[in-house]
C-alpha cells in the first residue's frame, strides 16, 4: 500500500531539471545582457512566455478567469515585481558581475523573504531559523568579499560594485512578489496567477522596450542571442514553472523548495563549463554555507 503512494521518480527528475533551467537562465541572461538592450530583451523573454503561457491556460484550464479589482491590482503588483523589476535587476546585474556570482546571491531569496515575513506580518522565526539565516549571511558575505571579510568593514565599496546591488535589488523585487503571491491571490489558479502576472510584465516592459528601440543594434541579434531568449522564455520560465507546481502537488511546497537549493550549484557549475568563468573557494564555502542556511530556514516545522 505504502508503494502506491511513493511519488514517481519522474516528478524528482523534472524538479531538478527545473534547478538545471534556472541555473541555465543566469548563463543566457548573461549572454543576452551584453548584446540587447534590456527592456529590449525581458520583453522578448516575456513575450515568448506569454503566447506559451495562454496555450497552456487554455489547454489546462479552459482559458483565464474574469479578474475581480482586488485581483487586478494584485496581479499588477505581481508583474510590476516579479516580472518587470526583477528582469531588469536581473539582466543589469548580469551585464556588470559574473553569472556564477549572481546566483549565489539570488540563493538569498528564501531568506530575505522570512525575515521580510517576521518584520511586515509579525511572523514568529523560531531560533533555528535565526541560525539559518545567520549562517545564510554569513556565506553571502564570503561569496560576496571573495573570502576577504575585513574588507566589508574596511571598504565595503570595494567588494559592493553596481552589479552587486542590482542583484540586490533583484532578491528584494523577488521577496515582493512572492509576499504578494502568498497574501494578495485568493481564488486564483497558479496558471492564472502567473499568466496574469506575465501579461502585466510584458506590457510594461514593452512600453520600455519601445523607448530603448533606438539604442537596438539588429547585427547583435545573433543565434546565440535569440536562442537565450527563447530558453529564458520557454525553459526559464514556462517549462520551469509548470513542473514545479507538479512537484508541489506531488510531493508539497517544502520538500519541493529544497530543490531550489540546487539552482546556484547549476549556475556557477554551467557558468565555468559554458562562459569559462572561474569557481573562486570563496564562491564554494560561501555558497555551501548560504544553501545549508536556506535548509535551516526553511525547514517545516516539526
Amino acid at each position: 500500500m505504502h508503494a502506491m503512494q511513493t511519488p514517481p521518480l519522474s516528478v524528482y527528475l523534472k524538479l531538478v531539471c527545473v534547478a538545471l533551467f534556472w541555473g541555465g537562465t543566469f548563463i543566457a541572461g548573461r549572454i543576452v545582457s551584453t548584446e540587447v538592450p534590456h527592456m529590449i530583451a525581458a520583453a522578448g523573454r516575456f513575450l515568448v512566455a506569454c503566447v506559451f503561457l495562454l496555450l497552456l491556460a487554455w489547454k489546462v484550464e479552459g482559458g483565464l478567469p474574469k479578474l475581480s479589482r482586488q485581483q487586478i491590482h494584485a496581479t499588477f503588483g505581481l508583474g510590476a515585481t516579479g516580472i518587470f523589476l526583477y528582469n531588469l535587476c536581473f539582466l543589469a546585474a548580469l551585464q556588470r558581475m559574473p553569472a556564477g556570482r549572481s546566483a549565489l546571491f539570488v540563493s538569498l531569496s528564501p531568506i530575505v523573504t522570512a525575515l521580510s515575513m517576521a518584520v511586515l506580518f509579525r511572523e514568529r522565526l523560531g531560533l533555528m531559523k535565526w541560525f539559518g539565516i545567520a549562517i545564510a549571511f554569513f556565506g553571502a558575505a564570503i561569496v560576496l568579499t571573495r573570502g576577504d571579510l575585513y574588507q566589508v568593514v574596511h571598504d565595503i565599496s570595494a567588494t559592493m560594485g553596481s552589479g552587486e546591488l542590482f542583484m540586490l535589488a533583484a532578491v528584494g523585487s523577488w521577496t515582493t512578489y512572492t509576499i504578494l503571491g502568498k497574501h494578495a491571490l485568493q481564488g486564483l489558479s497558479p496558471i492564472a496567477a502567473t499568466t496574469y502576472a506575465s501579461l502585466w510584465g510584458l506590457l510594461l516592459l514593452s512600453l520600455g522596450a519601445v523607448m530603448q528601440l533606438p539604442q537596438l543594434d539588429a547585427t547583435k541579434l545573433t543565434w546565440q542571442v535569440l536562442t537565450s531568449i527563447g530558453f529564458l522564455g520557454i525553459f526559464g520560465t514556462v517549462i520551469g514553472f509548470v513542473w514545479y507546481y507538479e512537484g508541489v502537488k506531488a510531493i508539497g511546497p517544502a520538500r519541493t523548495a529544497v530543490f531550489n537549493n540546487l539552482v546556484p550549484v547549476f549556475g556557477v557549475g554551467l557558468s565555468a563549463l559554458m562562459l569559462g568563468e572561474p569557481i573562486l573557494i570563496s564562491m564554494v564555502v560561501g555558497g555551501l554555507l548560504v544553501i545549508t542556511g536556506v535548509m535551516i530556514t526553511n525547514r517545516p516545522r516539526q
